[in-house]
């Protein structure tokens, strides 16, 4: 090989690296999220995180409302009143359990929605940005 030739060898290695070093960092850069779609993302992200913590609640107590009235039956059974009324609160208490958990996921999945209304409306102001500066650039 002439000296010319490896020369010119080299600096299209150096200018294929180069653009890929560049196309490495530009691609996260042209991804990047608009500060709405990342708060819209994080709420949802939240809004998830405490439905399934809703769910865990609503189970722990479905499964205390069947403890206590097992408890309620075993002391009515064997004439046991102490038993029977411990049986009939924690059952009261599954209940209500049961019922804030139930409002809890209400509240988890209205935070999910806005999460998700509030990413599509910061979507929609980036297009409208976009569309706005390509006119500008139109004139």
């Amino acid at each position: 090989m002439t000296k010319s030739n490896r020369f010119g060898i080299r600096s299209l290695m150096q200018v294929l690296a180069l653009s890929g070093m560049v196309a490495w960092v530009a691609a996260p850069v042209a991804r990047a999220e608009s500060p709405a779609g990342k708060a819209g993302n994080e709420m949802e992200r939240k809004g998830n995180a405490e439905e399934k913590a809703a769910d865990a609640e609503k189970a722990k107590g479905k499964k205390m409302q069947k403890k206590g009235e097992a408890m309620e039956k075993a002391g009515d059974k064997n004439d046991n009143k102490a038993q029977e009324e411990a049986g009939k609160k924690m059952k009261k208490q599954g209940k209500a359990t049961q019922k804030s958990a139930s409002a809890h996921h209400d509240e988890a999945e209205k935070m999910e929605k806005a999460g998700a209304d509030v990413e599509k409306a910061g979507a929609k102001d980036e297009k409208d940005a976009a569309k706005a500066k390509a006119d500008a650039n139109k004139k």
